[in-house]
């Protein structure tokens, strides 16, 4: 393929092909020093219209690592705050010789629509409330390195599902892989939509924890909400967060996950953050290791 936009659409084996990827890309990174230059004279370039720490952060250190040349753009220190479009400053930057455009958008599609005008990779780092692919697929990575294999696993995604790209496109990945899904967290914050994408939806998160292998929080985002959706945060925290109780309710060696950033004291406390049960950190290194294979197998089969 030439682009990442989505795991929707993708089959088993094309996910399972980049994971083992990315797992020989964790020995580079742990046993040879992160030296690989399988991404020599190449240029990855970064384009981010909406904050970010990890996804940034990771895909230009994944690039470096591979011998990319890497370049990063934020929107407010570009001509975009000058009234360029998007699709302008993409075709820009794909006549600079790009190889790889990463970007992040607050539109839904916009990385689908400027796909064809480029003759650059496009990866999604992120669409408005669409779809997040390399975030699933490091987190199916923490997933398939502690439990052996996603067939038959029960995952249980709590909060503020409405707004998450990152729960959607965990949805479509762990449902292709064979794992169960099953969502927790208040009625106003679950789309309306649930019910045709194959899921169980439980305003009840005790009932959506109980006996899971795998618990994933999310973040509320406040900033693509109303105002309204729950009383207050303090009574998010009690109803829906996930706490040392409420995780007893899950499988005895069930994973707690997030992918961040957390918000300590409302989606996870602060004793499940840095619980044994926690994989919360090796997500963060999983995910600079899918993101090196996702660059790979890209430049891989798009010379331009």
């Amino acid at each position: 393929m030439k682009h990442l936009l989505g795991l929707k659409g993708l089959s088993e084996t094309e996910i399972q092909e980049i994971m083992t990827e990315a797992f020989w890309m964790k020995r580079e990174v742990l046993e040879k020093g992160k030296k690989n230059n399988c991404l020599s004279g190449k240029s990855v370039i970064t384009l981010f219209f909406e904050n970010s720490t990890r996804t940034r952060l990771s895909f230009e250190l994944a690039s470096k690592y591979l011998g990319a040349t890497a370049a990063n753009i934020a929107a407010s220190g570009s001509s975009v705050a000058k009234g360029e479009t998007l699709l302008d400053t993409v075709k820009t930057i794909d006549r600079m010789g790009a190889d790889v455009i990463i970007i992040r958008h607050s539109s839904s599609g916009a990385q689908a629509f400027v796909s064809n005008y480029t003759k650059a990779s496009i990866i999604n780092a992120g669409d408005g409330m669409h779809a997040h692919p390399t975030q699933a697929l490091l987190d199916m990575m923490t997933m398939q390195e502690k439990k052996g294999d996603l067939k038959g696993l029960k995952v249980a995604i709590i909060g503020d599902v409405k707004h998450s790209r990152v729960a959607r496109s965990n949805i479509y990945g762990l449902k292709t892989m064979g794992a169960e899904v099953v969502l927790g967290g208040p009625a106003t914050l679950m789309p309306a939509e649930i019910e045709g994408m194959g899921v169980k939806a439980y305003t009840n998160v005790d009932e959506a924890i109980r006996g899971a292998d795998v618990v994933m929080g999310l973040r509320i985002q406040l900033e693509r909400q109303q105002k309204g959706a729950f009383p207050s945060v303090a009574e998010y925290h009690r109803c829906f967060g996930i706490n040392e109780e409420r995780l007893r309710l899950a499988a005895p060696d069930a994973l707690v996950m997030h992918p961040g950033p957390v918000n300590r004291g409302v989606e996870l406390s602060a004793d499940v953050i840095d619980g044994v049960q926690s994989v919360i950190e090796e997500q963060v290194t999983n995910g600079v290791c899918v993101r090196m294979a996702v660059l790979k197998m890209l430049t891989d089969g798009n010379e331009r």
